[in-house]
């Protein structure tokens, strides 16, 4: 072990494009999603596969299919069998929380080179029982769909009380904040609309690796493109579509859709890069986590930034102020808004440039680490220098990082 904390570099981050959910990437498996990414790292960088230490990936969905996702992934990419692998879970905050386990591990000497990141697959959320293992002695089985049961038992009802699910959550910000459906559905319609220039522009070119997608028929198809942006997207046709709760503001336009993607990169040990002959495109310089009501959820991000600022030395104003570029996760328009309130700072200018969660899509596990990806690509594109990714967390958390260029 060091005796001092070494800077944790981040090395050939990407992802995969984000299917829609039932989408083209339907029939794609975890592992093959995850083995996507953790290859195209290896190239991308490339690194000796026999110098990677450990794979750290998280999954916010896992079940027995791909036990110990990490592993798996290492072992089904090709790695060395000598290289170790985990899983963390830390729902929407997954992705980036393997990142930071990873450069802990890193900072810490306890690895040189481990590749983090995140996976899911919605698409593919499987229901299930919890009353057939000894048996039924008569009656209906019932059977949960894991996905929305997820959301509904994110915290202990006996002290919380029931919370329906993350909608819920979101109206709640509305209400706290005075926010409306028409501020809502203009953020929605930005977010579309600056996802859509990106790809038009060829900004994600760096970051993407297309997935390969069998067919039952003929000639695999090469899926390489995010699938729910909608460029048509305006206030105006946003406008149209029915709350999901009768006179609320959250509607499926104006929220994160469900998604299936793949996300990470290798975090290595600053003094290793020259050995290791890896050329960083970043630093991860600090992280905070805290939690909040998890009536609330969406506010994470305010309490997160606010520890993360205070550990930095700083306030929560003068850290955004700070910032290049911010990535903030689109769980649901009127979330953004209310954290925007919450952190006192309205610079959209800086904020989501080439979208988000409501365009770009949410895949739970893999977001964390698909938003860092796209901030560090971006910063480079640039020729910035710090960046902050944040995102609220169901349950009642926020999770917030800051990076810099290397």
């Amino acid at each position: 072990m060091t005796s001092s904390l070494r800077r944790a570099a981040l090395v050939a981050p990407t992802r995969t494009p984000v299917g829609a959910f039932g989408g083209s990437l339907r029939d794609v498996p975890v592992e093959d999603l995850g083995a996507t990414v953790v290859r195209a790292v290896v190239q991308r960088s490339g690194i000796d596969p026999e110098r990677i230490d450990d794979v750290v990936f998280a999954q916010s969905y896992a079940n027995s299919e791909v036990p110990c996702v990490g592993r798996w992934l290492a072992l089904h990419a090709g790695l060395p069998i000598s290289v170790a692998g985990m899983q963390l879970d830390r729902r929407c905050g997954g992705g980036l929380q393997a990142l930071i386990t990873a450069a802990m591990m890193v900072q810490t000497g306890a690895a040189d080179a481990v590749l983090a990141g995140g996976v899911e697959s919605m698409s593919r959320i499987e229901y299930y029982s919890t009353a057939t293992r000894w048996g039924a002695r008569a009656g209906t089985v019932r059977l949960y769909d894991r996905l929305d049961r997820g959301r509904e038992r994110s915290q202990p009802e006996q002290r919380f009380g029931k919370i329906s699910g993350m909608i819920e959550t979101a109206e709640n910000l509305a209400a706290d904040y005075g926010l409306g459906r028409e501020a809502a559905d203009v953020f929605a319609a930005q977010s579309h609309r600056r996802a859509a220039a990106a790809w038009a522009a060829g900004r994600f070119a760096d970051e993407v690796v297309p997935v390969t997608v069998p067919q039952r028929k003929g000639d695999p198809v090469v899926f390489s493109a995010d699938e729910g942006v909608r460029p048509d997207s305006t206030p105006d046709t946003l406008a149209k579509l029915r709350p999901v709760t009768p006179g609320g503001t959250v509607t499926a336009g104006n929220a994160a859709q469900q998604n299936d993607a793949a996300a990470g990169m290798l975090v290595v040990a600053e003094d290793q890069l020259d050995a290791l002959g890896l050329e960083p495109i970043g630093f991860l310089t600090g992280w905070a986590a805290a939690g909040c009501e998890p009536s609330r959820m969406g506010i994470g991000p305010v309490p997160a930034v606010a520890r993360l600022a205070a550990r930095l030395g700083t306030d929560t104003t003068a850290l955004l102020e700070s910032m290049d570029l911010v990535e903030l996760n689109e769980a649901f328009a009127v979330q953004v808004l209310a954290v925007l309130e919450g952190w006192g700072w309205k610079d959209q200018d800086r904020l989501n440039v080439n979208g988000s969660g409501i365009s770009l899509g949410h895949p739970i596990g893999a977001t964390g680490a698909r938003m860092v990806t796209t901030l560090l690509h971006e910063l480079k594109r640039r020729g910035l220098s710090r960046g902050l990714a944040t995102m609220c967390i169901g349950g009642g958390q926020g999770l917030a990082a800051t990076f810099e260029t290397a």
